[in-house]
């Protein structure tokens, strides 16, 4: 939700079946802050959708339920990754969240939003320095955002895989998104001309990182 640079909003919004796709934002990873909130509806209101979202602390439902699984998409903000996924399981988003994946809505966010589908990852949310933190697991593997935002992000990704505290995985720079189908991986787009995706194995004679196509958002289509 770049206010200046929406094209991995609309990539978003072109995934799903409906004209006008009704999208649910989760921005408990924030403290459901309300500027965050704001700026989710300023993003989605100028795109052709329904904009929605849910907050924990101000529940606008009881049936939290029926309210996410009526969504073509729920969109996950940024945040702290380690009391979001804490709340979920607390209100039964986590669960929720899975049905809604069986059942074909289209999953996404960024950062912690972007954390919490994989197995593992990499998060800040103890406080100084990174750590490594369990998902929902709905899709294989670990997962490091904010790959060329914040210095020490690739190197420790490196070693929590080398060490075997995390498994091989994917890494994303700013403005990179991994577009998964049915857990696998379909293709790697962007709205910064350099951002791209890193597939980071260990392999027997060290880490091996592979860059991955990326298709720029921004050029003709």
């Amino acid at each position: 939700m770049e206010p200046e640079n929406l094209l991995l909003d609309q990539y978003i919004l072109e995934q799903a079946k409906a004209l006008k796709p009704k999208v649910c934002f989760l921005p408990t990873a924030s403290g459901d802050a309300e500027s965050y909130i704001e700026r989710f509806y300023e993003a989605f209101t100028s795109l052709s959708c329904e904009p929605s979202h849910l907050s924990l602390f101000k529940p606008c439902t009881r049936d939290m339920e029926a309210f996410l699984l009526e969504k073509d998409i729920i969109y996950v903000g940024g945040g702290n990754t380690k009391n979001m996924l804490a709340l979920w399981r607390e209100w039964g988003i986590d669960s929720i969240l899975r049905k809604a994946g069986e059942k074909g809505t289209i999953l996404a966010g960024l950062s912690a939003g972007s954390i919490c589908w994989f197995e593992e990852g990499t998060t800040d949310s103890y406080g100084d320095g990174l750590e490594t933190i369990k998902g929902l697991g709905l899709i294989e593997g670990s997962h490091s955002p904010h790959y060329d935002g914040e210095e020490n992000r690739r190197p420790l990704y490196h070693s929590f895989i080398e060490s075997g505290k995390l498994k091989s995985g994917y890494a994303a720079d700013d403005g990179a998104a991994l577009h998964f189908i049915d857990g696998e991986l379909s293709k790697v787009v962007s709205s910064r001309i350099q951002a791209a995706a890193y597939r980071v194995e260990k392999k027997e004679d060290g880490i091996q990182e592979t860059r991955l196509p990326t298709i720029y958002l921004g050029a003709p289509r």
